[in-house]
């Protein structure tokens, strides 16, 4: 009784956590940071290792610690596959805070009490050992979570949230046609929401190798039809343009999102190069030979191979990412290729129109680090046995980059 106790406590703390968040601070910063997205993982992850030591110790039951357990792997679900973009300006609201952060736990305990079955607890005390590595939330624990939670929808296949949820993550993990299904079991069982058309319009996307023409373009028009205020919708609406060369018709789409946002934010900065670009390739005879000259600047060629020692461990047929990653920031590719193990030694050529986001570009960085990485799984995130091989920092434009795949992921 106590473990469970102390198990519900863990959770409705961190629930209250959650709701306040948004509510303490201004939202006119934009998406969490990297540091605010480490820090919610850190306290799922001390939250697991305090229910797997109740469990070792006999103090809380099988179902409850499967029930505490299934919740802490949605919270971490739910902070992976987070939203990077959120609507600016929300203002702060410290006394719908209070209200909650004393009213919540209360009606949880109340209604506990008056619902709850507190006697289920008093019978048989699980002894299971502990999970191996409870203190660590590894990659493969993130792809086993994805994995329960699309074995639980295939019981519940009407749980729209849950398909949602599935997408957002399958998305994570670079499976974008895995996820462009999910969204669409997500969109027809949920209400019409212009962040997730907006979502499920880039994964299709990536899913069809970067191609915003077609289905995606369909899903933007009606992400903007629910919400002309979407951040995510706008840009990419941008690059439709942008990719038809109609660039006034681009830039007026982004400068809607630098008027939504923080001028010193991330995403004002990544929109307004885009700008910047598109203007340059205006002031170009016919658009064309500007946009030639834009991706020789900036783009970088080079030869990929993998050491001798390590090609007998992998198939032919596995995947080969080629990629190229800012030298500080985020980890997001600022451009990558996929090939195969058969493609090597390979001679490749990294630009913008590799771009995973419009507004995190090759030629907005003055520092890069080129990369290649042999993944088994074909995903897009680094796994553990993984082979990579990275050069030392560069400035874009870089010729003849040597690459060798020689270095095990841990």
């Amino acid at each position: 009784m106590n473990g469970f106790f102390l198990a519900a406590g863990l959770l409705l703390g961190g629930v209250v956590i959650l709701l306040l968040r948004p509510l303490l601070r201004s939202r006119g910063q934009g998406a969490d940071s990297g540091d605010t997205r480490a820090l919610n993982l850190a306290v799922l992850r001390e939250q697991g290792a305090d229910l797997e030591r109740e469990r070792s110790e006999g103090t809380i039951n099988a179902a409850a610690y499967a029930r505490a357990r299934e919740e802490l792997e949605r919270r971490a679900l739910e902070d992976l596959a987070g939203s990077a973009v959120q609507p600016a300006g929300t203002a702060r609201r410290p006394r719908l805070a209070l209200m909650l952060g004393l009213v919540l736990p209360l009606t949880a305990v109340a209604l506990y009490l008056a619902l709850g079955q507190p006697q289920v607890f008093d019978g048989g005390k699980g002894k299971e050992a502990p999970a191996e590595g409870a203190h660590n939330l590894s990659q493969e624990q993130i792809v086993g979570m994805v994995e329960r939670l699309s074995e639980k929808l295939q019981a519940n296949p009407n749980d729209g949230a849950g398909w949602l949820m599935l997408a957002r993550s399958y998305s994570v993990l670079g499976r974008f046609p895995e996820s462009a299904a999910a969204y669409g079991r997500a969109a027809g069982l949920m209400p019409p929401d212009a962040q997730m058309f907006a979502d499920f319009a880039d994964a299709v996307a990536m899913a069809q190798g970067r191609k915003v023409q077609g289905e995606p373009e369909r899903l933007i028009r009606r992400a903007l039809e629910i919400d002309p205020r979407n951040l995510k919708a706008l840009a990419l609406s941008g690059t439709i343009y942008f990719d038809r060369q109609d660039y006034a018709s681009a830039i007026a789409e982004w400068q809607k999102v630098v008027a939504l946002v923080p001028p010193e934010s991330p995403i004002a900065s990544g929109i307004q190069g885009s700008i910047r670009d598109a203007e340059s390739r205006m002031g170009g005879s016919g658009g064309a030979p500007a946009k030639v000259v834009a991706v020789a600047d900036s783009s970088i060629t080079g030869i990929v191979s993998i050491d001798p020692a390590h090609g007998g461990r992998f198939a032919p047929t596995d995947t080969v990412f080629v990629f190229a990653r800012a030298e500080r920031g985020p980890k997001m590719p600022l451009a990558i290729l996929r090939k195969t193990v058969a493609d090597l030694p390979l001679r490749f050529t990294l630009d913008d129109s590799m771009a995973m986001s419009p507004n995190f570009r090759l030629s907005q960085q003055t520092r890069v680090v080129v990369g290649a990485r042999i993944s088994k799984s074909g995903d897009a995130m680094p796994r553990a046995g993984d082979l990579q091989g990275l050069s030392e920092p560069m400035a874009p434009g870089g010729r003849d980059v040597r690459i060798l795949i020689n270095s095990t992921v841990d």
